[in-house]
């Protein structure tokens, strides 16, 4: 039985599947990790951990199908993450993880000022940001400039895979485009001038597509996984755009939202087709998955991580809270909450920005705040698609991705909450499923796949129109608590770093306000 197999290395675990050429899962395996975060706004992990659990899930998936003939592997992980190695590719240091890792606060500050914002914007498509990888690795260089001095090549978690796997050195178009400002998006290419003015002792990675093969599977990787040498592997690239092929939302027009330990939506666009590389400083413009293509993209830092959150505190389980969510009902009985637990992507674009609670009482309970948590996350995805959308963004079609689809009752609130109604597809277990079927297209030998044929629409989630009023009620007083408390806030995330910080690199809260009304 021919089959593929994908592997994505997410956040919180890393996670395999061997697919038949019908996309039937055959088998699928988990492995759990923990991020470090050494210190407030820093999240780093092991690199060398995410190579040790995908040949670990290899040969577990390779010994559940026996009879499985693996023709093809797809690779794919969080991103934009700074994996920084040696001539040997051995790791300097721990990755940078992505948005999450609000680090390089200064170095954002001093390279726009260096280069300016209009020529970072027309070269790189987005302005510099805590997603951006470039002040990441400036970020090394001025801080631990020992281990900059050993570091040769960077990776991501896909391309360190295919790295292990296959010896190849290359980084997809799409993840490229997020190591801002060293990536060209209009040309598809890496920007030299800026390349050696802020990484020339990196040697630069080939740049190709998600889906095109990298190379194949030596014979020590074989050994190691059990995947047979000669295999076909394929470049790969960020978890969430993998999870928008998983599903089929990489369309002109689609909007793909993954339900996570992070939220994060990609809206696709084409430029083959004469469309413009939309832009706008509170989101992320990126190259596609595939060529011609472009995204226009947006991330809450905290979405399932901050529930986990709300469960370990009060000692209950998701079944529980969520009964006791639903219970509360629409409005969590007059609380309000502010997801920005670990600072704020967009469109906010604060690393500084800090959770808040307002409206309590005694009469609250955890219910209240777990709905209250549900409805926060839900907010944040209206922010988002209400930014997109006033930078000219054609939202025709929204599919829902990743563990969170699981729960109805979330799924349902951001229904309500934006007014959009949700496709939910058979499968949705998300970027390792997409990884697989990259592959299998890659070694089509006749007619391609279909991810439609693989991974049909299984149900789709309506808003009640009973709610529109006091949910844009509700989402007016959301921009404005932000607003209201952003100096406070600010001011307290300095005090948790234990010395007052440089400025946050944010947007005016009214400017925010502007683009949502």
């Amino acid at each position: 039985m021919r089959c593929t197999l994908g592997v994505d290395i997410g956040t919180s675990s890393s996670k395999g599947v061997l697919v038949d050429a019908d996309g039937v899962i055959l088998a699928s395996a988990t492995r759990a990790h923990e991020v470090s975060r050494p210190r407030p706004g820093r999240v780093e992990m092991d690199g060398r951990v995410w190579w040790d659990e995908f040949a670990a899930l290899a040969r577990e998936l390779v010994a559940a199908a026996p009879d499985a003939e693996i023709v093809s592997v797809g690779v794919s992980g969080m991103g934009p993450c700074i994996l920084l190695a040696d001539e040997h590719d051995e790791p300097v240091r721990d990755a940078i993880l992505y948005g999450v890792d609000t680090r390089a606060t200064a170095q954002i500050e001093r390279m726009t000022t260096e280069l300016g914002v209009d020529d970072i914007v027309r070269i790189g498509g987005s302005t510099l940001t805590s997603q951006a990888g470039g002040p990441k690795m400036v970020w090394v260089a001025d801080e631990e400039p020992e281990v900059w001095t050993r570091a040769r090549r960077l990776f991501m978690p896909a391309s360190w895979l295919v790295r292990r796997l296959t010896g190849a050195y290359v980084l997809d178009h799409q993840s490229a485009s997020q190591v801002s400002p060293l990536y060209e998006i209009e040309a598809e290419r890496w920007h030299e001038p800026f390349w050696d003015r802020y990484a020339e002792r990196i040697e630069r990675p080939s740049l190709t597509w998600a889906g095109d093969v990298a190379g194949t599977v030596t014979a020590e990787a074989s050994a190691l996984t059990g995947i047979p040498a000669g295999t076909p592997v394929i470049t790969g690239t960020i978890d969430a755009w993998t999870e928008a092929v998983s599903v089929g939302a990489h369309e002109v027009g689609d909007l793909m939202l993954m339900y996570g330990t992070t939220m994060f939506m990609v809206f696709t666009n084409s430029v083959a087709t004469g469309n413009e590389t939309l832009r706008t400083p509170s989101m992320w413009t990126t190259a596609g998955a595939f060529l011609g293509t472009r995204n226009l993209a947006g991330g809450l830092s905290t979405s399932g991580a901050l529930t986990a959150w709300l469960k370990d505190l009060t000692d209950a389980d998701y079944p529980q809270l969520l009964a006791e969510a639903d219970a509360s009902g629409p409005g969590a009985r007059g609380l309000l909450m502010l997801p920005y637990f670990a600072g704020e992507r967009t469109p906010i674009q604060d690393p500084d920005a800090r959770g808040v609670i307002a409206g309590l009482t005694l009469e609250h309970t955890r219910g209240d705040l777990y709905r209250a948590a549900l409805e926060a996350t839900a907010l944040g995805v209206r922010h988002n698609v209400e930014t997109m959308r006033a930078a000219g963004a054609d939202i025709r079609r929204i599919v829902a991705v990743g563990g969170g689809t699981q729960g109805r009752l979330w799924l349902q609130i951001v229904s309500d909450v934006t007014g959009l109604v949700q496709e939910v597809p058979a499968t949705t277990i998300g970027a390792s499923y997409g990884a697989a079927f990259l592959a299998a297209v890659a070694i089509a030998d006749a007619e391609a796949p279909q991810i439609t044929d693989w991974n049909p629409v299984a149900e789709t989630v309506t808003p009640r129109a009973e709610l529109r009023d006091r949910y844009d009620t509700l989402f007016d007083r959301y921009v404005r608590l932000y607003g209201g408390t952003r100096d406070i806030v600010h001011e307290l995330a300095a005090d948790q770093r234990g010395a007052a910080g440089p400025p946050s690199a944010s947007i005016d809260p009214t400017t925010l306000e502007a683009e949502a009304s």
